[in-house]
């Protein structure tokens, strides 16, 4: 099983990416970072935070750990409560 096309993509699945990001972006605005400054201390360019936050990527679990490391949050907390 491969994972779908985008425009094969559950409607369901769309709306987890939009919440993970969206639970980011608030978490690093909480942790008063800008999105270059997430980036550098996770080791990515700014502009993989940016599609992560807007949903258009899904970070691998790796990333997640380091996203909620960096903030200063748990990694549940990022995720979907579904």
């Amino acid at each position: 099983m491969h994972p779908a096309a985008d425009d094969e993509r559950p409607e369901w699945l769309t709306q987890q990416r939009l919440d993970v990001g969206r639970r980011i972006r608030d978490a690093r605005r909480w942790a008063n970072l800008s999105q270059e400054a997430l980036a550098e201390r996770i080791g990515v360019e700014r502009r993989t935070v940016v599609r992560t936050e807007l949903g258009i990527t899904s970070p691998p679990l790796d990333r997640i750990l380091w996203i909620a490391h960096a903030l200063g949050v748990s990694p549940s907390s990022l995720l979907p409560d579904e």
